[in-house]
């Protein structure tokens, strides 16, 4: 059996979830024996000093026995992110200005608790 065999024998079934610079592949691939089971592989594009780039890529293989466990684990967990910050996207990375939008309509009294504009060394030996 060719290589190329091989492969189309090994994926049956694959979608792609492009996000900035990851790429979130999901691939059904079948074992030796004939069964299914999944990869989702995280591949995240970095660029060097120099112009060219390179992918740092993490797999996870899923097989059916564990399907019902990961799925209500998974759900769990996006639900309790969701319930408790909501679904808007706050973060340096995906709102450049984040920080200084937030201090430029703050002034100092209104930062929540542990919110600086700067750092400030603590002296524990005052507590």
């Amino acid at each position: 059996m060719s290589d190329h065999d091989m492969l189309e024998k090994e994926e049956i079934f694959s979608k792609v979830l492009r996000a900035g610079r990851r790429t979130y592949f999901f691939d059904v691939r079948s074992t030796k024996a004939g069964d299914y089971y999944l990869t989702i592989t995280e591949s995240k594009k970095f660029t060097n000093d120099d112009g060219s780039f390179h992918y740092k890529k993490h797999k996870i293989y899923l097989y059916k026995e564990d399907f019902a466990g990961f799925t209500e684990i998974l759900n769990e967990m996006t639900d309790y992110i969701v319930n408790e910050k909501g679904e808007e996207v706050i973060s340096e990375r995906h709102q450049k200005d984040f920080q200084k939008e937030f201090t430029q309509n703050h002034s100092k009294e209104e930062l929540p608790v542990g919110a600086t504009e700067s750092f400030t060394n603590v002296n524990f030996d005052d507590i």
